[in-house]
């Protein structure tokens, strides 16, 4: 079993309703959840700014897939509440799911990047990671709380909006 850490976002529908949904579905599926941070409100960033605001939060797993089939398993729960493939990156979404670090590994394909690219870029992954895990790294050793504390303070709002009920 491998403690991974996901990134969660919806900015269509009800949005808390949306990371719930997933969340759940993860569960029935098999994935062991141990965390759930709280969810927090966010403008959107990217190629299409003109959108719905996003809630975002992280959840702490366990699971004994390997990468590329729990990559999988993400895709086959956004397209299970209605996640369009097609469209334009960074377009609106009922549910986003991103895998953000999977233990200690670093790993690359055509698919996925271990750990995700941006996990030190977007202050939207990074506090809700560090509600999860203060002292949280990558597997090169690097601290994400070095990594929020340089990004710049106009970037990324990021708004406590509550508590998810899964």
């Amino acid at each position: 079993m491998t403690t991974v850490y996901l990134g969660l976002g919806s900015n269509i529908g009800d949005r808390f309703e949306q990371l719930n949904t997933a969340i759940a579905g993860l569960r029935n599926a098999g994935v062991e959840v141990l965390e759930i941070s709280s969810a927090y409100e966010t403008e959107p960033v990217g190629e299409i700014l003109d959108q719905p605001d996003f809630l975002n939060a992280a959840i702490k797993v366990r699971t004994d897939l390997v990468p590329e089939e729990l990559l999988d398993l993400l895709k086959a729960v956004e397209a299970d509440q209605g996640r369009q493939l097609g469209l334009p990156r960074h377009s609106p979404r009922t549910i986003d799911i991103d895998l953000l670090l999977y233990g200690s590994l670093e790993y690359e394909s055509e698919r996925l990047n271990l750990p995700h690219r941006e996990v030190t870029s977007r202050r939207f992954v990074l506090v809700p990671l560090l509600e999860l895990d203060p002292d949280l790294s990558k597997p090169d050793g690097s601290r994400l709380d070095a990594a929020l504390a340089a990004l710049p303070e106009d970037q990324d709002e990021v708004r406590l909006a509550g508590p998810l009920a899964a």
